[in-house]
C-alpha cells in the first residue's frame, strides 16, 4: 500500500510518495496544473503506476486553526480528485510546512531557482511524513 502526499497550489502541486510499507516519505515531483483532462489523466496514471491506495492532502489552515479561502480551494480540488480516482483522501494540517521546507533548503545551500523548484515537493514530504508518523 502506497500513500500519495499532496501539497496543493493553484499552479504547482508538490507530490511525495510513501514506501510500500507506508513508513517513509520521499519526494516524487512537482506537477504543473494544466487542463482538467490532462490533470486527471496525470493523476490516474500516477495512482495506477505506484498502486496508490490513499492520498494525504495538506490542509492550509490559518495559524489560529481556522479555515480560509485556501482551505476551500483545497477541498474543492480534493473532492474533484476523489470523484475522479475513487481513492480515499485524508486532510492533514500543513501549517508551517513551506517555512520548514525553506529552512531545509537554506541549510543545504540550494540556489534560489532550485529552491523554487523543490519547495512544493519538500512540503509534500513534510505533510506525508507527519501523517505517517501519526500512524
Amino acid at each position: 500500500m502506497r500513500i500519495l502526499g499532496i501539497d496543493y497550489g493553484d499552479k504547482h502541486i508538490g507530490l511525495a510518495l510513501s514506501d510500500e510499507m507506508s513508513i517513509t516519505a520521499q519526494p516524487l515531483r512537482s506537477y504543473t496544473v494544466k487542463s482538467k483532462n490532462e490533470d486527471i489523466r496525470f493523476f490516474k496514471d500516477l495512482t495506477s503506476k505506484y498502486n496508490i491506495t490513499q492520498i494525504v492532502m495538506g490542509l492550509p489552515l490559518r495559524m489560529d486553526g481556522t479555515e480560509g479561502s485556501r482551505v476551500k480551494k483545497t477541498k474543492r480540488f480534493a473532492a474533484w480528485l476523489k470523484q475522479a480516482l475513487n481513492i480515499p483522501i485524508v486532510f492533514w494540517d500543513e501549517r508551517l510546512t513551506t517555512k520548514q521546507a525553506s529552512q531545509i533548503m537554506r541549510k543545504q545551500g540550494l540556489s534560489h531557482d532550485k529552491k523554487k523548484e523543490l519547495v512544493d515537493q519538500i512540503s509534500a514530504v513534510l505533510i506525508l511524513s507527519s501523517y505517517l508518523d501519526s500512524l
